[in-house]
């Protein structure tokens, strides 16, 4: 076996959680494999090592048990299960790009010119309360999946979600029994051999906090690249090259930038020692940068010739919502937004504000919309 992982006792998770990129790219030239001690975790950076861990399930287990996703969300979610349990518990079907196409798409773009449209409405707050209380439920748990320090306000914000959502749910299930359809929840209370109470709600849960947070930073995070860069915006529009320019921002901030995976035996990483028992988080954030595989991959270039991005991850646990992100804001989205304000703008660029390393997106995107 090679040589332990080197430690380091200096890279906090406040540096982490506003602006991680000049961390990565510092440790892909000299770190590329690193025990971060306040994450407790060991970080390889570099899109091959990333890659290899994913796709070595039977080393690399998804099964992280110090992740704060199990008490974020009341129960041990999909995402840190493995094989066949893992299997059994993914929307395939509702999340089919056949259901989708037939079911949803209609659905996605009337809800999107819908939004549109009101655009003043939501500029004046006057929205309903239920979106707001989606956003909320999605924000709480997202925190507190996140919450790597372990500190009570994250966990009892999320807390309060799990309980409204509980609730909901415990109010819908008459209804979606005597009226199944292809929509997850009445699909997996209908199943002919369903999986227990308890882990459907955690199912939707997880659809809650990434169907919310991760179409809003993918479609603020384009939207950001786009308006910072007039000329390929330019292009993108006469081309009408939306999925494309979604696609570039996919690369550039990933959705979901890190992952954890327990290592069940001792192993090797680029020639370092990994003992079993300790927790490996990928950075598909600092992957999707890597030098080996973009020239100048800090900028955001929609006409960049490849682009082999690890933003829906790759192996067992690809992202199940692949075919919803690049439909309904790649394919739907964008187009109607420029279509209804050709002349946004980002007056200044300075006052955008980026938070998270391990969901990371715009909190604050002031905008002229016109």
């Amino acid at each position: 076996m090679g040589w332990q992982s080197p430690l380091d006792e200096e890279i906090t998770l406040d540096q982490l959680d506003r602006d991680p990129f000049p961390i990565y790219r510092c440790l892909r030239a000299q770190a590329p494999v690193l025990r971060v001690k306040s994450l407790n975790r060991t970080l390889p950076t570099k899109a091959a090592h990333t890659k290899f861990v994913k796709d070595t399930p039977e080393v690399y287990n998804s099964d992280d048990p110090n992740t704060p996703m199990k008490r974020a969300f009341w129960a041990h979610t999909l995402m840190c299960k493995n094989g066949a349990e893992h299997r059994r518990e993914r929307m395939a079907p509702a999340f089919s790009a056949k259901v989708i196409q037939n079911d949803w798409m209609p659905a996605y773009r009337n809800a999107a010119r819908y939004y549109v449209a009101r655009g003043q409405a939501i500029l004046l707050g006057m929205l309903e309360d239920s979106d707001e209380q989606m956003m909320e439920w999605s924000q709480a748990l997202i925190e507190g999946a996140g919450n790597f320090g372990w500190c009570d306000a994250p966990f009892a914000r999320a807390d309060r979600a799990n309980e409204a959502i509980h609730a909901l749910l415990d109010s819908l299930q008459a209804r979606h029994r005597a009226a199944p359809n292809n929509s997850a929840f009445p699909a997996m209370l209908n199943a002919d051999d369903p999986i227990a109470e308890r882990q459907i709600y955690a199912i939707i849960k997880i659809a809650i906090s990434g169907g919310m947070i991760e179409p809003s930073d993918a479609n603020n995070t384009v939207l950001y690249g786009l308006l910072t860069n007039p000329d390929q915006l330019a292009q993108v529009k006469r081309q009408e090259d939306w999925s494309r320019a979604f696609e570039k921002r996919l690369r550039r901030v990933a959705h979901i930038s890190a992952s954890s995976h327990l290592v069940t035996q001792d192993t090797e990483l680029c020639g370092y020692f990994i003992p079993k028992g300790d927790t490996v988080m990928t950075i598909q954030a600092s992957a999707n940068r890597d030098e080996e595989l973009f020239e100048n991959g800090e900028a955001f270039q929609v006409y960049r010739d490849s682009n082999p991005h690890r933003s829906f991850s790759n192996g067992p646990h690809n992202c199940q919502g692949t075919h919803v992100a690049r439909r309904s804001i790649g394919e739907i989205m964008l187009s109607i937004l420029f279509d209804r304000f050709p002349g946004m703008q980002i007056p200044d660029p300075s006052a955008v504000s980026w938070r998270r390393f391990d969901f990371r997106g715009p909190v604050l995107l002031p905008m002229l919309m016109q």
